[in-house]
């Protein structure tokens, strides 16, 4: 496949990518009626760039995550900047998406969206001004400086009551980054690592939410597919919603999917108490 050989052509990359984005979406249904008002709704942004940080590799064209710190829920996974929708702001944010300089405004497909789906059109850019807005507060990510590529379809998290609707844009020239409070530090994964079938793994996960000793059973265990990323700073997994996210990513643009989990080596986890808070809710 083409797009693989020219993975680090960003010019032919970023085009490829638009286009196989709107094509693999290109129905519609991404955005339901009342998303704007739902508790649940939340918004993240896929980053991609040429820049992978430091050692060897810099310069490929890569992922760009967030790993979360130890101050939030979720400490130590791997994420995409994002997160809920403040309407008051997120609502002006996005009418100003459409202007010259913004990101919307040089989206090759956003003339057709507002008009054939002038509503849908709405939600998308509300949805990208979240995104953009919690890159900015997460890791001081320049708004103006994302080349926008497209929505993907949304996913439901497995562990919260959230709905999150992920949108995939091009970093131009930024290529350092800001952690707040919220991150503990950017991980970059090279495009062409995820396209590599042995780096896949079944992440066999012990659930310990401190009840076992109470009740005399064992902890629970469940199996998700993950990836390996193997950097200059250590071994990270990323699994759940993001996994997904890039796997719906990986599949649009290069046609790519995972082995199936039961052929893939397992490595092993535990999810302590204060993952999801269970300790306080205890």
């Amino acid at each position: 496949m083409e797009a693989v050989r020219r993975l680090d052509d960003p010019v032919f990359l970023t085009a490829h990518i638009t286009r196989a984005l709107y094509h693999g979406n290109g129905n519609g249904g991404l955005f339901p009626a009342g998303v704007s008002r739902s508790s649940v709704s939340s918004s993240v942004l896929l980053p991609l760039g040429r820049h992978c940080g430091k050692g060897r590799g810099a310069g490929e064209s890569c992922v760009i995550l967030n790993k979360r710190s130890r101050r939030v829920r979720q400490p130590g996974d791997l994420c995409f900047p994002g997160g809920g929708m403040n309407l008051r702001i997120d609502s002006c944010l996005g009418r100003l998406l459409s202007l010259p300089g913004f990101p919307l405004a040089g989206w090759p497909y956003w003339p057709r969206w507002r008009h054939a789906r002038p509503k849908e059109a709405r939600r998308l850019s509300l949805l990208l001004a979240t995104a953009l807005r919690e890159g900015l507060e997460e890791m001081r990510l320049n708004p103006l400086g994302i080349r926008m590529l497209g929505p993907l379809p949304s996913q439901n998290l497995q562990m919260a009551e959230r709905v999150i609707y992920p949108m995939v844009g091009w970093i131009r020239r930024q290529t350092r980054f800001y952690p707040n409070w919220e991150v503990e530090r950017i991980v970059y994964v090279p495009l062409k690592s995820l396209l590599v079938p042995e780096l896949y793994a079944c992440y066999r996960l012990q659930f310990d939410t401190g009840d076992a000793g109470r009740n005399g059973d064992g902890p629970e265990t469940a199996e998700f597919p993950c990836f390996i990323h193997r950097g200059f700073r250590g071994t990270e997994v990323l699994w759940g919603a993001t996994f997904r996210i890039l796997a719906a990513f990986l599949e649009t643009v290069f046609g790519f999917q995972p082995p199936p989990l039961h052929e893939m080596p397992v490595v092993h986890g535990t999810l302590g108490p204060d993952y999801l808070g269970w300790r306080k809710t205890r």
